[in-house]
């Protein structure tokens, strides 16, 4: 494996596009190959034999670009496919929801931490069992804010009607005691001044996507496979559906103009 071999990052649709910013900021010389699924989003109501089916096809279509690793940018996918892809394929994986999870148990003081995150996010536990495995005392309070996510493709950001919606889901946040939120859906980072808006200013937000390029850097590094040259990586995006309303909003995601999105088939 080379290290000057992209990495490779998938998700359901356009929310990890967020990851994908946060990477190129703290890892600019490493080349990026962006899959969002867009054809099949969303996940959520999907089987789970069917996530690990899409999982799959998708890291094949990465590794077929000598991907170094692959970063699984998506909730449900992380949750229902990540240990069939790490079992089946020979070079490191990581998925989303530990990183924010490892973040959240470092900043809390009280042992108290909240989650939202869409509705089958939440409905699934995925982050409430990762918390407990890691600390058997901590308390979760879980709340789903599903119109978070077309808000945020909107760019409705600053809206009166977002911050009205934020408050209204966010109430039991701020009854239960947290100190500590993770934001547990990769489009959220776009609302994260709303979100912080709408909670006690004793509560930190956990960014999912600086959490997932932290862990990103780490596991290169750990890897030996960090990129040392010092050049400007490339990225290219492939979608499996809507090429035009994916760049319109993939510069709205990344904050600077997309223009070469590659629609392709898979399965």
């Amino acid at each position: 494996m080379k290290n000057q071999n992209p990495v490779g990052v998938f998700d359901s649709g356009l929310g990890g596009l967020t990851v994908v910013k946060a990477m190129r900021n703290v890892l600019p010389n490493e080349s990026i190959i962006y899959f969002g699924d867009t054809a099949r989003v969303p996940y959520g109501n999907k089987s789970p034999e069917l996530i690990k089916e899409y999982s799959l096809q998708i890291t094949k279509f990465l590794l077929e670009h000598d991907t170094k690793i692959i970063v699984v940018a998506c909730n449900t996918a992380t949750a229902l496919a990540l240990d069939t892809l790490q079992d089946k394929l020979d070079i490191p994986i990581i998925g989303v929801v530990k990183p924010g999870v490892d973040s959240a148990l470092k900043l809390t003081k009280n042992n108290c931490i909240g989650v939202i995150g869409t509705t089958s996010t939440i409905n699934s536990g995925v982050y409430e069992t990762e918390l407990k495995i890691n600390n058997h005392s901590i308390e979760v309070a879980s709340s789903s804010c599903p119109l978070f996510v077309p808000l945020a493709e909107e760019g409705w950001i600053n809206e009166p009607a977002t911050k009205l919606i934020a408050k209204k889901y966010l109430e039991p946040i701020n009854l239960a005691n947290v100190d500590t939120l993770i934001l547990g859906c990769t489009h959220y980072p776009l609302l994260k001044e709303v979100i912080q808006e709408a909670v006690s200013t004793k509560i930190k937000l956990v960014d999912s996507a600086q959490a997932m390029a932290s862990e990103t850097t780490k596991l290169l590094m750990n890897s030996g496979l960090l990129n040392d040259q010092n050049a400007k990586g490339d990225l290219k995006l492939f979608v499996s559906d809507l090429p035009a309303r994916f760049e319109t909003v993939a510069s709205r995601f990344l904050g600077e103009k997309i223009s070469n999105v590659e629609k392709i088939q898979l399965g």
